[in-house]
């Protein structure tokens, strides 16, 4: 797609990230079943939902501007997946892997955080009110979900990987 608008970067933009929420609602269930803490496990499938339902407010976006979306692929988010699926393939189910998995998922939700903060700023500038509305609302649930996985991480997680670590014993009653 050749960009020579603001539109245009509006749109490139709006693409990308539709094709990244779509390959994250393939992506979470199997970061939930390798999971092993329950609230992780809670918190990737609350996101999933969350992720579905984004996809819809991105389709109420698309209907308030007028415009038809591009076939993008979403080369970041690829990327970002295939980290998580390499932690599942190579790190044994336990603490450390979820501690990882939670790193792999606040890196999906920063990539997130910084395309909805352009995108809620370019549909401003194109006076795209109620689009800017709906994607500052898609924003904001992102950065709960960065919140809540940190929050996963200091209070349950991490400890259990540096008693996994340090003790290698059974960890599965933590």
């Amino acid at each position: 797609m050749k960009i020579e608008t603001l539109e245009d970067a509006f749109i490139h933009e709006l693409s990308d990230i539709y094709n990244a929420e779509k390959q994250l609602t393939k992506a979470l269930p199997k970061m939930a079943e390798a999971a092993v803490d329950s609230k992780l496990i809670t918190a990737f499938e609350t996101h999933l939902e969350e992720t579905k339902e984004q996809i819809e407010i991105l389709d109420q976006v698309v209907e308030a501007c007028g415009i038809r979306l591009k076939r993008e692929t979403c080369d970041a988010m690829k990327g970002l997946i295939e980290e998580g699926s390499e932690i599942i393939q190579e790190v044994e189910e336990g603490p450390v892997r979820d501690a990882m998995l939670i790193a792999a998922a606040q890196k999906v939700e920063h990539y997130e955080i910084a395309s909805y903060g352009s995108l809620v700023a370019l549909a401003d500038k194109l006076d795209y009110v109620d689009a800017a509305d709906l994607l500052e609302e898609i924003l904001e649930q992102e950065k709960e979900t960065d919140d809540k996985l940190n929050m996963i991480a200091e209070q349950r997680v991490n400890d259990n990987a540096l008693r996994q670590s340090s003790s290698e014993g059974d960890w599965s009653s933590m």
